[in-house]
């Protein structure tokens, strides 16, 4: 009976181990889930729950982007800054032009040539009048009377060269003095252009000069003090002198016979009698512009040359 019991127990024993592994499947304890069985709708269902996913949740700003508030709140920003961008070019346009900046650099060799020569001889020129066409005036390479911001502002690179140039030969050259050189005869020009900027207005005359155009007729001299140094430099102390004499009352001349054209324009087109208390405030306001440019020239050269 022994030997039965256990032989019978040993015939028992796979079977109560398969049955054991059939309930452990039942209940889950393996460690990786069979999905061979999922058919393609689950992998659809997934699909659309992940692309609905980020639509459903919507971003922070989409709320705020749809909101007719904040859109009439944009629009108003957007016409506030057009509004003050068009205020800021009109003022700017009024004191500097830089539209028109183009018409003063409108400018060829002949021309360039021509008005140097003008600079320095300006004695026998008769015409001294602007051409005009259909009421604006035409380019300066059209019109040697025109004024330009090309040789202004060549001069004035020039003239410093010529001065760091002049400082070499004198063994005083330094990045700082040059950079002094420069400075101070800008700073000189703008204050000049501020003075007869002011002076125009106590005086109250109706020109059609510009600042561009009072810039430009400025900045002219420098070409005189650029002959003068050179001069200094090539042949001594005194054709230093005398060349700036000469070219000293060459744009005393050429800023006379320039401006009275320009700011007793409105007294000539209306008649007037020059002996009239405001012609007289012009025409000493036009010699004065024209004596304040030997004056420049020397206080700006004359330490250049020993």
């Amino acid at each position: 009976m022994d030997y039965t019991a256990t032989q019978s127990g040993f015939r028992q024993q796979p079977n109560m181990r398969l049955r054991n592994s059939s309930t452990d499947a039942a209940d889950g304890s393996q460690l990786f889930e069979d999905t061979s069985g999922a058919g393609p709708g689950s992998q659809a269902g997934y699909s659309r729950n992940h692309q609905a996913g980020p639509q459903a949740a919507g971003f922070p700003g989409q709320s705020l982007l749809s909101d007719p508030m904040s859109n009439l709140a944009m629009a108003y920003g957007s016409s506030l800054a057009s509004q003050g961008k068009e205020m800021v070019d009109k003022n700017l346009d009024r004191f500097i032009p830089i539209s028109k900046l183009k018409y003063y650099f409108a400018v060829d060799t002949v021309y360039v040539g021509k008005k140097l020569g003008l600079l320095v001889f300006p004695y026998m020129h008769q015409n001294w009048e602007v051409s005009y066409q259909q009421d604006t005036p035409v380019a300066p390479r059209f019109d040697v009377n025109a004024p330009d911001l090309y040789i202004p502002a060549m001069g004035f690179i020039t003239y410093v060269l010529v001065a760091g140039l002049a400082l070499g030969t004198q063994n005083r050259f330094s990045p700082e003095l040059l950079g002094v050189q420069a400075s101070s005869a800008f700073v000189w020009l703008i204050m000049e252009v501020l003075a007869v900027l002011l002076s125009l207005y106590l005086v109250t005359v109706n020109t059609d000069l510009t600042t561009i155009d009072l810039l430009a007729f400025s900045g002219y001299k420098y070409v005189g003090m650029i002959v003068g140094v050179v001069s200094g430099l090539l042949f001594g102390r005194l054709a230093y002198y005398l060349s700036l004499l000469w070219c000293c009352a060459a744009i005393f001349v050429f800023m006379i016979r320039t401006l009275r054209l320009k700011l007793l324009s409105e007294a000539a087109a209306e008649g007037r009698l020059v002996r009239g208390a405001r012609n007289q405030l012009r025409m000493y306001l036009t010699m004065s512009i024209a004596a304040a440019q030997p004056i420049f020239m020397y206080w700006l050269t004359y330490h250049l040359i020993r």
